[in-house]
């Protein structure tokens, strides 16, 4: 007796719904393939992969709202991801950091039986936490002009020129925005790597802050200095964090 199929617990997210509906006949000759859902943006595919732990996604890069980026950064690291796209600087670089594979539109059958078996083949590797993928995946020179954040189904974004300032916390950072923080799992590394050098600046290794938050440098104790922000809150400053504060402020002179 043949052992059943281990099928792949798949979900479709594009806004167009023509592109999700050639995707799910092209997909309905793969009998490997379980379509759980369908999504027609980022928001409710953030909310179909918690609660239905698909193991594959077709996902869309250019969308309202969310992009598929923005909902790569939220979905944790379990999931197989193909990008479809009708951009081949997105889908190339996508590639180059590690997703799974990538289908420009219009898709063909031959590519998505390979992009298929690329999933199979790759089923057991450990690919790079979501934030980490995405920030490599921005364009050199372009930087965030937000950041978006999950706690459960929850997804709340903040623009950029909100942020006050980030604190590394182990593989988390803490985002400090309009009196709240918020938990995101990314490296304080990708994420000062995505911000913009002219407006955020690393003052210590564990935190990079907002250049119009600071409102003055104050000593504390023997050869150590600290921010003080417009909120009150005090950050530590390190001896080659101070260096670069000092040169970005020189540059506004």
């Amino acid at each position: 007796m043949s052992k059943p199929l281990k099928k792949l617990r798949t979900l479709i997210v594009d806004d167009e719904e023509l592109a999700r509906k050639v995707l799910r006949e092209l997909l309905s000759a793969h009998d490997e393939v379980e379509i759980i859902a369908e999504c027609k943006n980022g928001l409710e595919a953030v909310k179909a992969v918690s609660e239905g732990k698909p193991d594959l996604l077709f996902l869309d890069v250019q969308m309202p709202k969310l992009t598929g980026f923005d909902v790569l950064e939220l979905i944790g690291t379990e999931i197989a991801v193909i990008f479809v796209t009708a951009y081949d600087e997105y889908a190339m670089k996508a590639f180059e950091v590690h997703a799974v594979d990538y289908l420009l539109k219009p898709v063909g059958k031959e590519r998505l039986a390979a992009a298929l078996q690329r999933v199979k083949v790759r089923s057991h590797e450990q690919f790079p936490a979501p934030a980490d993928l995405a920030a490599a995946l921005r364009p050199a020179g372009q930087f965030a002009e937000r950041l978006v954040v999950k706690d459960g189904t929850r997804v709340t974004l903040i623009p950029i020129s909100k942020l006050d300032y980030a604190e590394a916390q182990d593989d988390y950072v803490a985002l400090a925005s309009e009196g709240k923080k918020h938990l995101k799992q990314q490296t304080i590394a990708s994420l000062e790597a995505a911000l913009d050098p002219k407006h955020f600046v690393r003052i210590h290794r564990s935190y990079v802050v907002n250049l119009e938050r600071v409102t003055r440098i104050e000593p504390y104790g023997k050869d150590s200095r600290v921010a003080v922000l417009s909120s009150g809150v005090r950050l530590p400053v390190s001896r080659a964090g101070y260096a670069r504060l000092q040169a970005l402020l020189e540059e506004r002179d």
